[in-house]
């Protein structure tokens, strides 16, 4: 089993096992103790894949540890220095690590501005447009934590503070990471907020959320914990008409993570960067299956399914929709990259979000969602109700035939009426006015199509996003309808950890901040292939057997990755 070990003066403090709690949490006093000794220092000590041996460790700051309970007034104000420091534009990637380089040399020798916590940002325009996802890749020899985030193609991000829209996002290293074994409380929310400024919009933390914290957690998903977020100490912008090389420098006294310790682990972070970005094929190498495994079977599927149904049409349940998932685990002959998966799912990624996650000293979660939870800029804020599946057709004729079918479809009617109103009403708890626009209409991504709406609305305060997130997470589209009820016949249902698929995946800023539904997600790791994940809402009228075939369709964009069931070695292309 995994274990994270934290660093004292003269001791090392083993992490308990993950404790079940719910899945959001907005009371302090569902916080609990986070180690063996609560006062230790913020010095966390992750291992390399290698082993427990001191090369390859990486130290970084916490910034939402337990103990901070007893500074609880610090935690509602922001750090001391929040800064974003733009340098002269360069030509390329090379020019601008030798000019961050430079300027964090300088910035040692600096009082760290007279506050005893801050964040600055240090920023470089590259005149050359570079693909996030490849700069990234020229860092897979890094044993450092990491994240990738790429905008949706028709709804690029906002423009950063040069004037040009921000295409995708790739980080390496943390200024500051916020995890902890307990479900995500509004505490934790404002220790992000803490690190974040209107003034610097660049400044984000990345991450995800567990599906639910409640369950039991299994070993592939205990390097997380019950959420993991990071602001990147070196990040890279893809722009629409250039790219931006970014360090990050974060600091606070009282979490035992002075000036001086982020700027040499800044130092040390920066000289296993590569400045050297070469542009990788954008294909999978050839792969043979040496097995895979599906949890549930198809015969524990119908069981399930058939199950569900009788408990949806008892006069005694309230339960009208329930979302039942599956796990399929893939060995292949060869490693798999997930960096060469995601670029892929980029393919087909067509009005999706593509994302990357990685801990330290953990298996990677990638995914391609075409799913909003939420998007706030200041007090405007959208979701999205998606929900019914169908796949494209072959001609133009049959895609719309199909369509036609999905649209007048009374099962699918159903559930995706109780998607969009559920959403509806927890967006009016919180927002001066709803508007859902359009009501009901068919998304088409290249090899499915959904049903889909679109709400927007105008929260009453900034800090109702804590309460959005936590009420719009889970959606009946991932969970069902009632919640309740829902998540207790998962539990009793599934046998696998969802881990964070199907969770929030996202990331918050000063003055906006965006979610996806982790769903279409896989989790990769080294030497034991993949997990893949997909889910299916079972509500009055389902099939097992079409449920099942919605399943195969929704993993498809992977397995067509793989050679599952070709004997002969030979190249699979994304194209």
């Amino acid at each position: 089993m995994q274990q994270s070990l934290f660093q004292g003066p003269t001791t090392l403090h083993l992490l308990p096992p993950l404790p079940p709690c719910n899945a959001f949490s907005s009371t302090q006093t569902a916080m609990r103790p986070f180690l063996v000794e609560p006062l230790m220092p913020c010095l966390c000590l992750v291992f390399a894949a290698q082993g427990p041996v001191c090369q390859g460790c990486y130290l970084s700051m916490n910034g939402c540890r337990e103990e901070q309970r007893r500074y609880s007034r610090a935690r509602k104000h922001p750090v001391g220095t929040v800064e974003t420091r733009t340098l002269e534009p360069v030509a390329s990637p090379a020019m601008a690590m030798y000019s961050l380089n430079m300027a964090v040399s300088e910035m040692k020798s600096e009082a760290p501005f007279g506050t005893s916590s801050g964040i600055v940002r240090v920023q470089v325009p590259i005149e050359e447009q570079v693909e996030a996802i490849d700069w990234l890749h020229s860092q897979n020899h890094v044993l450092l934590p990491r994240c990738y985030f790429f905008g949706r193609e028709k709804q690029k991000q906002s423009a950063c503070c040069i004037g040009e829209k921000l295409v995708s996002v790739a980080g390496v290293g943390s200024a500051v990471f916020f995890s902890q074994p307990h479900a995500f409380s509004y505490w934790d929310w404002i220790s992000i907020r803490r690190f974040l400024s209107e003034r610097c919009p660049l400044i984000r933390a990345y991450g995800a959320i567990r599906f639910n914290a409640k369950a039991k957690v299994s070993s592939e998903w205990l390097a997380f914990g019950s959420f993991y977020f990071m602001i990147p100490q070196v990040e890279f912008n893809e722009l629409e008409g250039g790219s931006m090389l970014t360090i990050t420098v974060a600091w606070d006294n009282d979490l035992s993570w002075s000036w001086e310790n982020a700027i040499n682990a800044l130092q040390e972070t920066l000289g296993k960067v590569s400045s050297s970005i070469v542009k990788f094929p954008k294909q999978t190498p050839p792969t043979l299956i040496l097995s895979s495994q599906n949890i549930p079977n198809k015969v524990d599927w119908d069981i399930a399914v058939n199950g569900a149904l009788q408990m949806i049409e008892r006069n005694d349940s309230l339960l009208t929709k329930v979302v039942l998932a599956r796990s399929t685990r893939v060995v292949p002959t060869v490693d798999i990259d997930p960096l060469a998966w995601l670029s892929c799912l980029k393919v087909e990624g067509d009005n999706a979000y593509q994302f990357l996650l990685q801990p330290p000293n953990a298996p990677t979660f990638i995914g391609n969602t075409p799913e909003q939870l939420f998007h706030r800029k200041s007090l405007c804020i959208t979701s999205e109700a998606l929900a019914g599946t169908r796949a494209r057709g072959a001609s133009q004729t049959l895609d719309r035939q199909i369509e036609l079918d999905l649209l007048t479809s009374p099962k699918d009617d159903i559930e995706f009426t109780i998607v969009r109103d559920t959403i509806r009403r927890k967006l009016e708890a919180v927002c001066e006015k709803v508007v859902i626009k359009p009501e009901k209409m068919i998304r088409k991504l290249p090899r499915i199509q959904h049903l889909f709406a679109q709400l927007s609305g105008r929260l009453r305060s900034e800090e109702d996003e804590f309460e959005i997130l936590s009420s719009l997470h889970p959606s009946p589209a991932v969970c069902g309808f009632p919640t309740k009820e829902a998540q207790l016949l998962i539990a009793e249902t599934e046998v696998f950890d969802r881990g964070m698929y199907a969770g929030p995946v996202g990331w918050f800023g000063g003055g906006e901040s965006e979610f996806a539904v982790g769903i279409r997600s896989a989790l990769v790791e080294k030497d034991l292939g993949a997990f893949i994940y997909a889910g299916t809402g079972i509500v009055e009228g389902s099939n097992p057997y079409l449920e099942w075939d919605e399943l195969e369709l929704k993993t498809s964009q992977f397995t067509k990755l793989l050679k599952l069931d070709l004997p002969q070695r030979q190249k699979v292309d994304c194209k």
